[in-house]
């Protein structure tokens, strides 16, 4: 592994953890030449399905593009990074169990707004609202009375 601090390719694993859902294994490694530590998360290379785009393109799905979302709509609210993460990584292994090779962007979002309004009712409303791109107010207060 190279060091992200001088780029030097000998590194040694100081310590090894399982996270406890045993999804991705933790280790911390120390780089031979500077030694300075770092830490680097190993999960299983799983192929996603494409994601069509409302304007027929297709497009790779990107856990940082859903993370970044997530995060926007939860900007000062009280949730935490774990569980996002803990958010995140159900909306993947729906996507896996769905055994399809593409996916409309939609029931992306839907999972997503799931997720959403699992962790955060204010979050959820936020993301919905830019989501659905509602035309008027009556379809925004029956979301609302929907929650």
């Amino acid at each position: 592994m190279k060091c992200p601090f001088c780029g030097h390719v000998e590194t040694q694993v100081v310590e090894t953890r399982v996270s406890e859902d045993a999804d991705f294994v933790r280790r911390r490694r120390q780089c031979g030449s500077c030694d300075k530590r770092f830490t680097t998360y190993e999960r299983p290379d799983v192929n996603f399905p494409v994601i069509v785009k409302k304007d027929g393109s297709r497009a790779d799905f990107d856990t940082a593009k859903v993370r970044a979302s997530m995060m926007l709509a939860l900007r000062k609210r009280p949730v935490s990074i774990a569980q996002i993460d803990t958010a995140l990584f159900r909306i993947e292994q729906a996507l896996l169990l769905r055994g399809v090779r593409e996916i409309e962007s939609n029931q992306v979002g839907e999972l997503v707004m799931h997720e959403l309004k699992r962790l955060d009712k204010v979050a959820y409303v936020r993301f919905a609202s830019v989501y659905r791109s509602f035309e008027d107010v009556d379809e925004f207060r029956q979301l609302l009375k929907d929650i």
